[in-house]
């Protein structure tokens, strides 16, 4: 297996070590199916976006790492993804202890394989739900109910059987083979690893269910109750496994499964995450995507991140890049004075990744039109302490805000 470590908004091209046309068509092929979100195509090869997370196809793994600072090694920020996605809930994972000695030579795929598999062998461990289901066949003795036609077709010699439709009481229903199909998907993708063993271990463990072709929707009905609220977290990752997988995507023969996350997204929800933690038990009330009508019945507007603190309210929007010059876009800065009128706040910020610098809140105000001296400030906070992700953005911010 080849790795190739990237960055937001490097280029992959054909010289790259395992990269050929056959690969460089069936990326494009699949960004196109997603509506061409992850990568724009450029010649022999294809330019990243702000997604970041890992692409394995055919012997080729792509680690698409987030990199604010230059300086810093992939170790750091492949921790820093990883760090971000525990602290957002994404990745619901322990790396404590000698586990964490390991992890550091694992990918992301490897990270949610792992997981995967340890989800089965506990389900395995504790017993594996059955359920009722119909099934129709022959039987030697009469149960359920008699299929006249069918056994007049299929029993005229036979009269000693019965083709009827009846109930079945075992582990054959949508559930496993759901999670069967995952577990099918993992074993492809774990060739030549150290989970491979194991995954083949567990494929031995598990019952024999009927092989489905899985969709998104097969895969959004499939419901948990009482008895099967133990599967919650295995049904959650076989989930992301299933729907990230693309097997041939309208032409080609390669396969590829894909973990990719928007840096945007990520970095907004890890802002807000530590806010909340750092408010907790406080008066002050932190709020993620809070709306509000702006055109019509239909249009909203939507900050990042509201903090209401007593009778005051401020507003802070995340931008996962680095400003040219530190000087924000005119359209961002439009976008925050939009925030303050319609929130009436007196502060709102734009808040970036990077070193930080000395900053003050500066006027929006029409005396003409505005009856509050709305400001904005356009703030940085470091991604990393140290070596580490800095787990004191929620205090920092909270004092830029002052």
């Amino acid at each position: 297996m080849i790795t190739l470590t990237k960055y937001e908004y490097d280029r992959v091209t054909l010289s790259d070590e395992g990269m050929d046309q056959a690969k460089l068509d069936a990326l494009l092929r699949f960004n196109e199916y997603h509506d061409n979100q992850y990568f724009d195509g450029i010649a022999k090869g294809i330019k990243l976006k702000q997604y970041v997370g890992i692409i394995q196809i055919d012997g080729l793994t792509i680690e698409v790492l987030p990199k604010v600072d230059r300086n810093k090694d992939d170790a750091t920020w492949r921790e820093v993804l990883i760090q971000m996605l525990k602290t957002t809930g994404r990745l619901k994972v322990q790396t404590t202890g000698s586990a964490n000695v390991r992890r550091q030579h694992m990918n992301l795929l490897e990270i949610y394989f792992e997981m995967y598999l340890k989800e089965l062998q506990f389900l395995l461990h504790s017993g594996l739900v059955k359920k009722y289901r119909k099934e129709t066949g022959n039987v030697k003795a009469l149960k359920g109910k008699l299929e006249f036609a069918g056994n007049i077709r299929k029993n005229l010699v036979h009269k000693e059987r019965f083709y009827t439709t009846h109930q079945v009481y075992d582990q054959d229903h949508k559930l496993h083979q759901v999670l069967s199909v995952a577990l099918d998907i993992v074993q492809q993708f774990s060739k030549g690893t150290r989970l491979n063993d194991v995954c083949r271990r567990v494929q031995m463990d598990f019952p024999e269910v009927k092989k489905i072709n899985v969709n998104e929707q097969i895969v959004g009905s499939v419901t948990l109750d009482r008895k099967t609220a133990p599967y919650e977290k295995a049904l959650e990752i076989a989930r992301l496994i299933i729907l990230n997988y693309s097997p041939d995507i309208k032409a080609g023969q390669e396969k590829m499964l894909s973990l990719l996350f928007d840096m945007n997204v990520l970095w907004e929800e890890y802002v807000l995450t530590m806010l909340k933690k750092e408010c907790r038990g406080t008066d002050i009330i932190v709020k993620g995507q809070a709306s509000k009508k702006f055109w019509g019945a239909y249009k909203t507007i939507r900050p990042d991140i509201v903090i209401e603190k007593g009778e005051e309210t401020y507003i802070v929007d995340t931008k996962w890049k680095r400003p040219s010059n530190n000087q924000p876009s005119v359209e961002d800065l439009r976008q925050m004075y939009a925030y303050a009128r319609f929130w009436d706040t007196e502060k709102v910020m734009l808040l970036y990744p990077g070193d930080p610098i000395d900053s003050k809140f500066i006027s929006y105000k029409n005396p003409d039109i505005d009856q509050r001296d709305h400001r904005c400030k356009v703030a940085f906070v470091s991604v990393l302490d140290g070596t580490n992700l800095d787990r004191t953005i929620g205090e920092r911010v909270l004092g830029l805000m002052e």
